[in-house]
């Protein structure tokens, strides 16, 4: 197949989605934005056009190659509509113009769902940033001037830079045990329940600070508790509960790249033949846990291993018909190794002359078949906001999440998608 010239390689993380996903598996995360006024549609979608006049990479769209996918540019016109769906659903080229990301807005809330080939959260957070500073200046024209929009500064850089910083040498440190997989009945017509916390950030780090951890540990040693007293105790589970921590390349190797640059790190607790009877002992554990697998070096091996794979002479050679077939296979296999994934992208940061007319920001990321469950946090000014996304009818994890959280003093508000009753 002949391609234009305005084309690009997918990056190694982005190559797996397009193969790997579909309407059931939709490898889509959003990104919102809740201002302290109502959304003007029309204000939204001239913001959207300037913005992607300045960030082009996200101008594009998806076609298949003999061997792999790869991106094409895109100048058809964007589709900017009031939310009706359940967030992070598959996002249908035929239905969004071919674009990979897909903007809606309710009352005062812009939304940004993206395709995770286009780029990853930390990339996803300077787009929705653009968008929100652009919209705000056009509502607001009498308060902005040009110069400010002049000031921002973001890459455009599209480089693979797994290719750069990979280590050939680097040996797997993958772990062989399946994990716990979540139980329950799920919700029906394909439904996803969401539950926002809005936690207290000023207790919360102070909380934190006094054990001694990070709030990611805090957290997630606050979901390992939910889980292991509503859900595993409930089943009689067996293998250990494994969550997903992914992880900003940015952090540890020199980048500019638009492009996924993320890994992760994997926390197990085997409850079956340990004794974590108590949040403070499997606080005690996950902070460890951290601090060995979250190093330079142990990340490098993850990352080195999934690049090594993509860069296969073999898996190169084999036609994008059967790729589709062997990927997806192995794909499916691959997920029972995580009970659940929990992304925290930390603080948002605004320029200060913004930040008046924001009241919030969320992040949600899509669960799926094995992974019932997903969990997001993202911090803005004094407030973090922890969500879950879920297929599952009940809500016991979510509700001992809180209680925990309450029970250390910490304040909440909690706020859902209407799916769910919920009472904390």
């Amino acid at each position: 197949m002949e391609k234009s010239n305005n084309w690009r390689r997918l990056d190694n993380s982005a190559k797996i989605f397009p193969i790997a996903s579909s309407k059931k598996y939709s490898s889509v995360f959003r990104l919102s934005a809740v201002l302290k006024e109502k959304i003007n549609p029309n204000i939204l979608r001239k913001a959207v056009k300037m913005v992607l006049e300045n960030l082009p990479s996200f101008k594009v769209k998806l076609k298949k190659g003999v061997f792999w996918y790869y991106f094409e540019d895109n100048n058809k016109e964007i589709i900017i509509e009031e939310e009706k769906n359940y967030p992070c659903k598959y996002i249908d080229p035929n239905t969004n113009n071919d674009y990979l990301f897909k903007v809606t807005y309710f009352e005062n809330k812009i939304n940004l769902d993206i395709f995770h080939s286009l780029t990853d959260g930390n990339s996803g957070i300077i787009f929705l940033k653009e968008i929100v500073y652009t919209y705000i200046e056009l509502a607001h024209k009498n308060e902005f001037s040009k110069e400010l929009r002049i000031k921002r500064k973001f890459s455009n850089n599209t480089e693979d830079d797994y290719l750069k910083n990979y280590d050939k040498k680097s040996k797997n440190n993958r772990d062989g045990k399946k994990a716990y997989i979540l139980k329950g009945k799920k919700l029906p017509l394909a439904a996803i329940g969401v539950i926002h916390v809005n936690i207290n950030l000023e207790q919360l780090k102070s909380k934190a600070k006094e054990k001694n951890v990070t709030i990611t540990q805090y957290l997630t040693s606050i979901l390992f508790y939910a889980i292991y007293e509503a859900n595993y105790r409930k089943y009689n589970g067996k293998k250990p509960i494994k969550i997903c921590i992914p992880v900003d390349l940015k952090k540890y190797f020199k980048s500019e790249t638009i492009n996924n640059f993320f890994s992760y790190i994997t926390v197990q607790l085997d409850f079956e033949n340990n004794n974590f009877n108590s949040f403070n002992r499997i606080l005690e554990y996950v902070k460890k846990d951290f601090e060995t697998k979250l190093t330079k070096d142990e990340i490098s091996k993850t990352m080195s291993a999934n690049v090594k794979l993509g860069n296969n002479i073999f898996i190169k050679s084999i036609p994008l018909f059967l790729k589709l077939i062997i990927v997806k296979l192995s794909y499916m296999e691959i997920r029972r190794y995580t009970t659940t994934t929990f992304s925290n992208i930390g603080r948002i940061g605004i320029i200060g002359e913004y930040q008046k007319y924001i009241d919030k920001f969320l992040m949600l990321i899509a669960p799926e078949s094995v992974e019932k469950i997903k969990c997001s946090a993202c911090s803005f000014e004094k407030n973090l906001v922890f969500t879950f996304t879920s297929t599952l009818q009940n809500t016991d994890i979510e509700k001992r999440f809180c209680n925990i959280l309450k029970m250390q003093g910490i304040e909440i508000n909690v706020e859902g998608n209407g799916v769910h009753d919920f009472i904390s």
